[in-house]
């Protein structure tokens, strides 16, 4: 039972957006009393999360996570939102997944007593992925599938392809949260969502052009170009509608591979195949996991250089941003590749922003850490690499410079 002398308080309101940092305050402790806070989420498969840190209260009887250090737990040292990003789930190898934007991921945060374990307070943080007067607008528009975000206000916008595709489905999150940004976003849907194939055979680069070219067209999109927004699998795809799509102004590409991979890419009369996987260089973990970093093969070797995205044909901006510790596979490499044949064509139209010790999945800020899950092309858990901390770290950064690249490179006028 919750003691009605102590009180927690999540500022600067309960509710926020899934991106706002908040700060978790304790009041009306006994002075220099020991306290455990405690975190849990139930994701939209049911699965949960949870963290937990220790903390001592000064001598007002006030613990403030903002300011003041874990002493032990799920992380250690003044973390502001480690009760979010060190969550981990209870069953293993679980991602966390948000499928419905409209509600929000409702944080349960707990405060007990650091001998007893009782339970002194409790508060519910809930973090939203729409603003006020923000539009979600269900896609039917001819063989295209998806959801489009717009954000309140006059527009038209800058405007976004968000791709997110690997497992199928569709993931909205970052698009919902970018379009609170003032950003249209069209978050596309390629397979097993609505009436779309449940296991295609190939990636129909046309279906991306399409979508493309309905984004472009759409009132409330701002010209003369749109970007695009991808990670993983999905990067390989974007740098192909870099290349082969005009109107494309700026790319987002996170932890990509620079060759087609998993199932042929078509467009038109160019059929691009996947890389074959090296199996065996796959390996296991030290916790006994499959690895499989080396198992993609270089694609700049000429017995896979059918598979190389033709990168030298993209007329725009490029964010590389890579994980040094990805498990995935060597995105490092990839990207310096990319860059390395644009540059060879006389393009210095990029940026490459590397993180040591993050690994594969850089999603929007705080979302809980993902060291390990399920993998649609593989059908196992794999291990995705990186460290707790460094990974929150560099989720949090990224997104402050996916913001800054769009609103630079979508704003123009004019084309490179």
């Amino acid at each position: 039972m919750a003691s009605s002398q102590i009180r927690l308080k999540i500022l600067p309101s309960v509710r926020c957006l899934a991106d706002k940092v908040v700060q978790v305050k304790v009041e009306g402790l006994a002075p220099h009393k020991a306290v455990q806070l405690r975190s849990r989420l139930v994701d939209d498969k049911g699965v949960l999360f949870k963290a937990s840190a220790l903390y001592k209260a000064d001598e007002r009887g006030l613990v403030d996570v903002s300011s003041d250090p874990s002493l032990g737990g799920s992380y250690t040292g003044v973390e502001p939102m480690g009760l979010l990003w060190a969550m981990a789930p209870e069953t293993p190898h679980k991602k966390v997944v948000k499928k419905n934007v409209l509600s929000p991921t409702l944080i349960e945060i707990a405060a007990h007593n650091g001998d007893t374990g009782e339970l002194l307070a409790c508060e519910t943080n809930e973090r939203g992925y729409m603003v006020e007067g923000m539009k979600r607008i269900p896609v039917e528009e001819g063989r295209v599938r998806g959801v489009l975000f717009i954000p309140p206000g006059k527009g038209p916008f800058p405007g976004i392809v968000d791709l997110y595709i690997l497992g199928g489905g569709l993931n909205e999150q970052r698009a919902s949260l970018l379009a609170s940004k003032g950003f249209v976003v069209l978050a596309l849907a390629y397979y097993g969502y609505q009436d779309l194939p449940k296991k295609p055979k190939n990636l129909d680069l046309e279906y991306f052009e399409e979508a493309a070219v309905y984004l472009q067209n759409h009132p409330e999109v701002k010209g003369p170009g749109i970007g695009v927004i991808s990670m993983s699998h999905s990067g390989a795809l974007a740098l192909s509608m870099a290349s082969f799509f005009s109107g494309i102004t700026a790319t987002v590409c996170i932890n990509g591979c620079n060759g087609n991979t998993v199932i042929p890419l078509h467009y038109k009369d160019i059929v691009i195949p996947p890389l074959r996987p090296v199996l065996w260089k796959v390996r296991m973990s030290k916790s006994w996991i499959v690895d499989i970093r080396n198992v993609t093969p270089d694609a700049t070797l000429k017995k896979n250089r059918p598979s190389l995205i033709p990168i030298e044909r993209a007329n725009c901006h490029f964010l590389f941003a890579v994980s040094e510790d990805d498990h995935n596979w060597n995105s490092a490499l990839f990207a310096k590749q990319a860059v390395g044949i644009l540059r060879s064509h006389g393009k210095e139209s990029f940026q490459v922003v590397s993180y040591p010790e993050a690994g594969h999945f850089l999603e929007v800020p705080h979302t809980p850490f993902c060291p390990s899950s399920f993998h649609a092309a593989a059908g196992r858990a794999v291990v995705f690499g990186g460290e707790l901390k460094a990974h929150s770290e560099a989720q949090l950064d990224l997104w402050e410079r996916v913001q800054v690249f769009f609103k630079k490179h979508l704003n123009t006028s004019t084309y490179l």
